[in-house]
């Protein structure tokens, strides 16, 4: 194919909490782009990832997972993937094959419905869902897609295991079919566009995520106050905060002789070294900033 007839296309990734959107993007772009953890909504921005074919230039974004709730934050991450939605040229739309459709998976498909046209359905976990041949959720899962969109075409309904890298090249495949042609958005060299602190402050808030369990790690964001260069190109000092809403909270992230904040900085440490080709010397604090997912001016700063 010649350069001129290439295909180059913004998709974003839509799905309930905890379908594995992330895991997905991650194992396609072969580096880490997304944090993943056990815990729903972890994800909190469009985060981009850039996969580059002899087909052409596919921009993913990964979005928070879609589900109902009133709180502040949770609005702000509805409105978000509503945005990303509607000024995407395509649109993976990913179900969970080791969990059965719910509420929030009706809440979904209604937010795909007008743009059906234009979206690849993906059920993903086929391997756990292997393993529960008895529960087959994956049936039920097919099924719905079967009653909720009916005259959908069978063959942009694609089973996948992103954890084991199970076709998603067929995936690629489907969605090079629905975007248009044109030129690359981004130089080929790039598989992210996210910003050097941003990319910290979310594997620090990875590594405090795995710490915890149940509330916690909802309650906490990383802001990044400096960054120097100590060496150009070789040592970037950090300066990051973790933000949490209690006093009692504190305690908690610092622990006993500051045992659990050290670990958090060890593990964020030996994280960043896979990301970056120079060394990040990082000082990692705590601070509160009481009810912080009830102010407007701090979710328009974590949530874009």
């Amino acid at each position: 194919m010649s350069d001129a007839k290439k295909k180059s296309g913004i998709v974003t990734i839509i799905g309930r909490p905890s379908v594995g959107k992330s895991t997905f993007l991650n194992t396609l772009s072969g580096e880490k782009i997304s944090i993943v953890s056990p815990f729903p909504q972890t994800t909190r921005n469009a985060i981009r990832g850039i996969i580059n074919t002899s087909l052409g230039q596919l921009v993913f974004i990964d979005t928070p997972g879609y589900h109902a709730s009133e709180r502040k934050i949770n609005q702000s991450f509805k409105a978000l993937s509503k945005e990303q939605r509607d000024s995407s040229d395509a649109i993976v739309y990913m179900l969970d094959a080791s969990r059965e459709p719910g509420e929030e998976e009706v809440l979904t498909s209604q937010l795909i419905a007008p743009y059906i046209e234009k979206t690849i359905i993906v059920i993903n976990k086929i391997d756990l869902a292997k393993l529960d041949e008895k529960k087959n959720c994956l049936a039920e899962n097919k099924a719905y897609i079967k009653k909720t969109f009916p005259q959908f075409d069978e063959k942009n309904i694609i089973e996948i295991s992103a954890q084991d890298d199970t076709n998603l090249n067929e995936v690629l495949k489907a969605l090079y079919e629905i975007v248009p042609e044109g030129e690359a958005l981004y130089p080929e060299e790039f598989y992210t566009d996210q910003e050097v602190d941003f990319r910290i402050a979310e594997i620090v808030r990875e590594k405090a995520i795995e710490m915890f369990k149940q509330e916690l790690p909802h309650a906490i964001f990383v802001s990044i106050s400096d960054m120097e260069w100590k060496k150009p190109g070789k040592e970037l000092w950090v300066r990051a905060f973790l933000n949490v809403e209690k006093e009692s909270q504190k305690g908690m992230v610092i622990g006993k002789g500051a045992s659990v904040i050290k670990t958090i900085r060890v593990e964020s440490i030996k994280a960043l070294r896979k990301v970056f080709s120079y060394r990040i010397n990082l000082d990692l604090q705590v601070r509160v900033n009481k009810n912080w997912r009830q102010k407007d001016h701090i979710l328009k700063k974590i949530i874009y």
